[in-house]
């Protein structure tokens, strides 16, 4: 019934059937693909520190995987399956010639073992809808676009209508009617021969096939894109000199973590070289001071001893002075005769008393070595004694000129009674 409304017979029918059943080959073709690709690119990343490496790696991945699911969900079968073939054969070349033979060395071979397992399927695939002639026309226009371009290397986007567009002339020359017939071919609409009304129900069938395909396979694209976009990352100078500002920030707080950490035992010893240097430093004030308090001791002994020779030298000049004591007066009680006057004993005194304060200068000078204080004591009483000395001999020299006119009185007024007593 219904296609007798739509005017539809068995042919047209087998002919969108097989439309639908290359489509899905394409896609499932294009899902293996992807997935033979990946696995290789994920080992070759991991195996690698190079971040621009695998920046290069993940850009391919990302345009390959794009391509094909592309190209897989494109509006006519028979162009999405050469343009599958001109993909995985522009990609094996690639592989072959800038990946082995330039780049990556034999790092890249699961990369290549992967692409020449890959095009024999492409070829078989487009057997199934193209003929054999045509195939073999396509495989020549192919290697001659490679050997005319073989610095291109972004050839995901490369499809079949852009090599043909650059090689038809070379290729064909005209005589070519393999090539000129597999172009016409896939210029023509492959639902033209159909129903108007099954036309339409096709073309809406395909089209929501196609959007669902893509859209399930948009997930993957976006992975891919931000692992692509974390190794660009990773290239950037300003991302490295972070990381480079991260790894010394890094070393100092470990550095800072083994101090903290180190610091118990640091103050404890710091404490303890701090207690034993106070306590060294005791002792030698100590012994300073011991021997400050012998110097002392010795240096009051000797004064002592000058002490008592002063002492001694004050009572032979208080006997000195004694002999110069003046006559009784008239009426007095008569006083026995003291000593005679004898300047040798005040000669004596004299000399002792300077021999004491030369004892106590030599004395005093050597105590001030070791201390200031004594030393400006001993100047002040050294400069004392000088003034006693002075004062002493001072005294010793009016002594003697008392004596002297003592004397000549003495005479006079002897001399004068004895003239009184004659007459």
């Amino acid at each position: 019934m219904i296609r007798q409304v739509f005017h539809t017979g068995n042919q047209p029918s087998k002919q969108a059937e097989q439309l639908q059943i290359l489509q899905l080959r394409n896609q499932r073709f294009a899902d293996e693909y992807v997935g033979s690709i990946i696995e290789p690119i994920r080992r070759y990343q991991l195996s690698t520190d190079n971040a621009v490496d695998r920046l290069d790696s993940q850009n391919w991945l990302l345009s390959q995987a794009t391509a094909a699911y592309t190209i897989a969900s494109g509006p006519s079968p028979y162009i999405n399956v050469v343009d599958l073939v001109v993909l995985t054969t522009l990609s094996r070349m690639v592989v072959d010639d800038t990946w082995v033979g330039e780049r990556f060395g034999e790092r890249a071979a699961p990369l290549r073992d992967a692409y020449h397992r890959l095009e024999p399927v492409a070829l078989e695939l487009a057997k199934s809808a193209i003929p054999p002639d045509q195939i073999e026309a396509l495989q020549r226009v192919i290697v001659a676009w490679r050997a005319q371009n073989p610095h291109v290397t972004a050839i995901s986007y490369v499809h079949f209508r852009d090599v043909a567009s650059s090689m038809r002339p070379a290729a064909g020359g005209g005589s070519d009617s393999s090539f000129t017939g597999l172009f016409t071919m896939l210029g023509l609409d492959p639902f033209s021969s159909l129903d108007p009304a099954v036309r339409e129900i096709t073309q809406s069938r395909e089209l929501a096939e196609r959007t669902i395909y893509y859209a399930q396979r948009v997930p993957n694209l976006l992975d891919m894109q931000v692992e692509r976009l974390t190794f660009e990352f990773a290239t950037m100078p300003e991302t490295k000199r972070l990381l480079a500002d991260a790894s010394n920030v890094s070393q100092a707080a470990s550095v800072a973590g083994r101090v903290i950490g180190d610091f118990p035992g640091l103050l404890s010893g710091e404490r303890e070289a701090a207690i034993r240097q106070f306590i060294q430093a005791i002792n030698v004030e100590t012994a300073n001071l011991r021997q400050l308090a012998i110097d002392v001791r010795a240096t009051l002994e000797a004064g002592t001893a000058t002490s008592n020779s002063l002492n001694t030298a004050i009572r032979s000049f208080d006997q000195m002075v004694a002999g110069f004591e003046k006559p009784a007066p008239a009426g007095a009680a008569a006083q026995p005769a003291g000593r005679p006057f004898d300047i040798t004993e005040y000669t004596a005194a004299a000399a002792e008393i300077t021999r004491a304060a030369n004892e106590l200068q030599e004395l005093m000078a050597g105590v001030g070595k070791d201390s200031p204080a004594l030393v400006q004591a001993a100047d002040h009483a050294t400069a004392r004694l000088t003034d006693v000395v002075d004062h002493a001999y001072w005294r010793i020299l009016q002594l003697i000129g008392l004596s002297l006119l003592g004397g000549l009185a003495a005479a006079l007024a002897y001399r004068g009674i004895t003239r009184r007593w004659r007459a």
